[in-house]
C-alpha cells in the first residue's frame, strides 16, 4: 500500500469503481437463507425489489459539479451534436462495456458519411440521366401504342404502357448502371468499417488498460444470475427431504421443457410473420380489384400508387407492433431457460431477438424483391390463391420501384417512430406511472412533501435493461443500409441523419431516464461483431440477386450485346414484352370492358420471354429467357466471388492492431521483463564471485536496452479520453 497515494481516501476510487466493489461484496455475502447467497438471490426471491448504483448527483444548473452533470452538458445535449463524444468520460461513469457501445456507434456514424455522399451522387446521376434513358423514353412515348393485358380478372381492363411513364422514370433513379458500382462500393465499405472498428477497439483496449483482460477469466468469476439461483433453490428444497444436503445445479433434463417451448415458440413466431406477409398480399390483391371497380376515374388512375403506399404503411405498423411483441417473447423464452451467468443470458437473448426481428423487418422486403411477379403464371393460365385471388404482378414490369417504396417507408418509419419517439417516450411514461404508484402507496402525505433522497429519486427512473435493444436497432439499420442498397442508394444518408440524433438521444436516456447500471468491463462488443460480419457477407449475396433478378440491368445488357440491331437500347421494351391472343383467356376470367379505347383489342402484351400465339409452340418459354437466366446466374457468381475477394484483400491490407499501439505493447513487455530481472537481482544472495559478475553484466545490458527504448511504459488516459463522433 506504500506505493499508492492515500492522502485523499474519500476520492481514491471514483464512483464507478466504488459501486463495482460494493456490488461484488453484496454478491458474495452469504444470506441467512439456507440455499442462497448474495444480493442476487434476495432479488430473485423478491426480498428486495431493486439494487442499483446511485447517480453522482443532480443535473440542474444549480447543482454542484459532478460527472453526471458534465455528461449532460457535454454529451447528452442536442446542441452539441456536432462535437465528438467524450468517450473517456462515458467509460469513467458507466464502465467499459457501455463506453465501447458508444465508441462503436460513433465510428459507425462517421463511416456513414462517405457512404452517404456516394449514395447521393448515385441518386443525382440517375436524376441527371433520366431524360436520356432510352427504355423509359420508349415507355413514355404514346406513339408506341402498346396495349398491356389486364392486371386483374374481370374488373381490370386493358391499359396503355405509356401510363406507367412516371413509374418508369422514377425507377431509373434507382435502377441505373451506377447502382452496380454502388453495391460494390458498399460491400467494400462494410469491410472497411469492420477493419476500422477492430483497430479502434484495439486502441481503446490499450488506452483503457484492457490488453491483459480476458473474457474467459471474467466468465469464471461471473456470479450466477438471481433467477438461476432461485430455480436451484426451488430444486434443492424439493430434494431436501429425500436426500442429504448437497450442491445442486440445473441439468439438461431440468431445462428440457424450456428448450422445447423455445423451439415451438420460435417457429410459431416466424410462422406468424410469414402469415402477416401473406395477409398483406391478399390485402393488395383485393384492394386493387375493389379500386378498379370504382366509378371515379381519379381513383382508378391512382390504384397502383394507393395500393403500394397503403400496403407499405400496414407493413410498417405491423413491424412496429411485432417488434415489441417479439422482444418480450424473446426475453420470456430466455428467462424460461434460466441461463446460469449474465453472459450466457445475454448471448441467448441476442440470438432469439435477432432472428425474430430480422424476419419481422425483412420478410416483406424479401418477398417484393425476389418473389412478387415471379409466381404469376401467364395470361390464360394465371396462378391463383384460394382459387379466386390471382397472384399479383408488377404493373410496369419491374418491382424495383415498389421495393424502394417499401424499404424507404419501413426504414424511415422505424427510425422516426420506434428508435426515437418510443425510445424516449416509453421510459418517461413508465417513470410517471412508477411515481404515481409510489405516491398512492408507500409514501404518506407528510413524507411526500420532504425532499427525496438520491436513492428515492433514482428509483423512479427506468431500470437498465442491457445494451441489447440499443445494438439491435443499429444492427437492423445496418441491414437496411447494406442488404438492399442496390435498390435504395439513399439509405446511408437517412441512417446518418438518424444516428446524429440517435447518439444524443441514447446519451440523454442513459444520463437522465435510466438508473445507473453496474459498470461492467469488456474488451470488445462480443457477439454483435460476428452478427455484423454475417450481415455484411449476406449483403453481398442479396445485392447480387437484386441487381441480377429484381432490376433490369442484366436484361438490358443481354439485349445490348446480343439482340440489339444497332448496339443501343432502342427496342429493348418491345423485346421484353410477349404477345397474347385475348381470345385465349379462360372463360369467366376475361375483362368486362373489352373495348376501353373504342375498338376491340385482339392482342395484348405482358412482360415475359415467351413464344407468341402464332408460334408452333405458343406461350412456351423462349430461348431469350434461358439466355437471360444464364447471364443472371453467371453475374451472381462472378459478383459474389469478386466482391468477397476484394473484401479479403481489404482485410489483409489493413492490420488489426495500429502500428504505434503494437510497438508500445511490445516495448512495455520488454520493460516488464527487465523489471522482473532487476527485482530478482535484488532478492538473490550472491554466494560466488563468478555468479556476481554474471548478474552485474546482465543488469548492465538490461540498463542499456532500457535507455534505447523510445516509448514510455504507460498509457495516459485523459479526463475526456478518446473522442469519437
Amino acid at each position: 500500500m506504500r506505493k499508492f497515494d492515500l492522502s485523499d481516501k474519500d476520492n481514491f476510487f471514483d464512483s464507478k469503481t466504488r459501486s463495482c466493489i460494493v456490488f461484488e461484496i453484496l454478491k458474495r455475502t452469504k444470506c441467512k437463507a439456507k440455499y442462497s447467497m448474495g444480493i442476487t438471490s434476495l432479488l430473485g426471491s423478491g426480498v428486495y425489489t431493486a439494487a442499483y448504483p446511485l447517480h453522482d448527483g443532480a443535473i440542474e444548473e444549480s447543482a454542484e459539479p459532478n460527472d453526471r452533470k458534465l455528461l449532460y452538458e457535454e454529451w447528452a445535449n442536442y446542441s452539441v451534436f456536432f462535437k465528438y463524444q467524450p468517450i473517456g468520460l462515458v467509460r469513467k461513469y458507466f464502465g467499459e462495456k457501455i463506453g465501447l457501445y458508444f465508441a462503436w456507434l460513433g465510428l459507425y456514424t462517421q463511416m456513414l458519411i462517405p457512404a452517404s455522399l456516394v449514395g447521393v451522387i448515385v441518386f443525382l446521376y440517375g436524376c441527371a440521366t433520366v431524360d436520356d434513358n432510352i427504355p423509359s423514353m420508349e415507355i413514355c412515348d404514346p406513339k408506341n401504342n402498346i396495349t398491356m393485358c389486364p392486371l386483374c380478372d374481370r374488373v381490370c381492363s386493358y391499359w396503355k404502357l405509356s401510363t406507367a411513364c412516371g413509374t418508369a422514370r422514377a425507377s431509373h433513379l434507382f435502377d441505373n448502371p451506377a447502382t452496380v458500382f454502388f453495391s460494390i462500393f458498399m460491400a467494400l465499405w462494410a469491410a472497411m468499417f469492420m477493419e476500422h472498428w477492430k483497430r479502434r477497439q484495439m486502441r481503446l483496449n490499450y488506452e483503457w488498460d484492457l490488453t491483459g483482460f480476458e473474457d474467459e477469466e471474467e466468465a469464471l468469476k461471473d456470479h450466477p444470475r438471481a433467477e438461476y439461483e432461485f430455480r436451484v433453490m426451488q430444486k434443492s428444497l424439493k430434494k431436501d427431504k429425500k436426500s442429504p444436503l448437497k450442491m445442486e445445479k440445473l441439468t439438461c433434463s431440468d431445462r428440457l421443457p424450456a428448450y422445447m417451448t423455445n423451439i415451438v415458440m420460435m417457429l410459431l413466431m416466424i410462422g406468424v410473420t410469414f402469415a402477416i406477409v401473406f395477409g398483406v398480399i391478399l390485402y393488395r390483391i383485393s384492394t386493387k380489384a375493389a379500386l378498379y371497380m370504382s366509378s371515379s376515374p381519379t381513383t382508378r388512375s391512382h390504384v397502383q400508387l394507393t395500393v403500394k403506399t397503403t400496403a407499405a404503411i400496414i407493413n410498417l405498423v405491423v413491424i412496429l407492433i411485432l417488434d415489441e411483441v417479439y422482444g418480450a417473447v424473446a426475453r420470456w423464452l430466455t428467462v424460461l431457460e434460466a441461463p446460469k451467468t449474465e453472459k450466457n443470458f445475454e448471448e441467448r437473448l441476442i440470438f432469439k431477438t435477432f432472428i425474430l426481428k430480422f424476419f419481422n423487418a425483412f420478410s416483406p422486403i424479401i418477398y417484393i424483391a425476389f418473389f412478387r411477379g415471379r409466381l404469376v403464371g401467364r395470361p390464360g393460365r394465371y396462378l391463383y390463391v384460394f382459387e379466386s385471388y390471382r397472384m399479383e404482378e408488377c404493373s410496369d414490369g419491374s418491382c424495383l420501384m415498389e421495393l424502394c417504396i417499401q424499404l424507404s417507408i419501413t426504414m424511415l418509419g422505424k427510425q422516426l417512430i420506434q428508435n426515437n419517439l418510443f425510445e424516449i417516450g416509453i421510459p418517461k411514461l413508465k417513470k410517471l406511472i412508477r411515481y404515481i404508484r409510489s405516491e398512492q402507496g408507500a409514501f404518506q402525505e407528510e413524507e411526500r412533501q420532504k425532499k427525496l433522497r438520491r436513492y428515492e429519486t433514482d428509483h423512479f427512473l427506468e431500470p437498465f435493461g442491457g445494451l441489447t435493444p440499443e445494438y439491435m436497432e443499429m444492427i437492423i439499420q445496418f441491414g437496411f443500409v447494406t442488404l438492399f442498397v442496390a435498390s435504395f442508394p439513399l439509405a446511408p444518408l437517412f441512417a446518418l441523419l438518424n444516428n446524429i440524433i440517435e447518439i444524443r438521444l441514447d446519451a440523454k436516456k442513459f444520463v437522465t431516464e435510466l438508473r445507473r447500471p453496474v459498470a461492467a468491463r469488456a474488451k470488445d462488443i462480443g457477439i454483435w461483431y460476428d452478427i455484423l460480419r454475417g450481415v455484411a457477407k449476406v449483403a453481398v449475396i442479396i445485392n447480387a440477386f437484386v441487381i441480377s433478378f429484381t432490376s433490369d440491368f442484366i436484361p438490358r445488357m443481354v439485349y445490348l450485346y446480343m439482340y440489339s440491331p444497332d448496339g443501343s437500347l432502342h427496342g429493348f421494351v418491345n423485346h421484353t414484352l410477349s404477345y397474347f391472343n385475348v381470345s385465349h383467356f379462360e372463360h369467366g376470367k376475361e375483362t368486362m370492358d373489352p373495348m376501353p379505347y373504342g375498338y376491340a383489342v385482339e392482342v395484348c402484351r405482358y412482360k415475359d420471354y415467351r413464344e407468341p400465339p402464332w408460334s408452333p409452340t405458343p406461350y412456351e418459354i423462349s430461348k431469350e429467357f434461358w439466355a437471360v437466366l444464364a447471364v443472371r446466374l453467371a453475374f451472381v457468381i462472378v459478383f459474389q466471388n469478386v466482391v468477397m475477394l476484394m473484401n479479403d484483400i481489404v482485410d489483409w491490407l489493413i492490420p488489426d492492431i495500429p502500428k504505434d499501439i503494437s510497438q508500445q505493447i511490445h516495448n512495455e513487455k520488454i520493460l516488464l521483463v527487465e523489471l522482473f530481472m532487476k527485482q530478482e537481482q535484488g532478492m538473490i544472495n550472491i554466494p560466488e564471485r563468478g555468479t556476481s559478475s554474471s548478474i552485474k553484466e546482465t543488469h548492465r545490458r538490461s540498463h542499456n536496452n532500457n535507455n534505447s527504448t523510445p516509448t514510455p511504459p504507460f498509457s495516459k488516459e485523459q479526463p475526456n479520453g478518446t473522442n469519437n463522433f
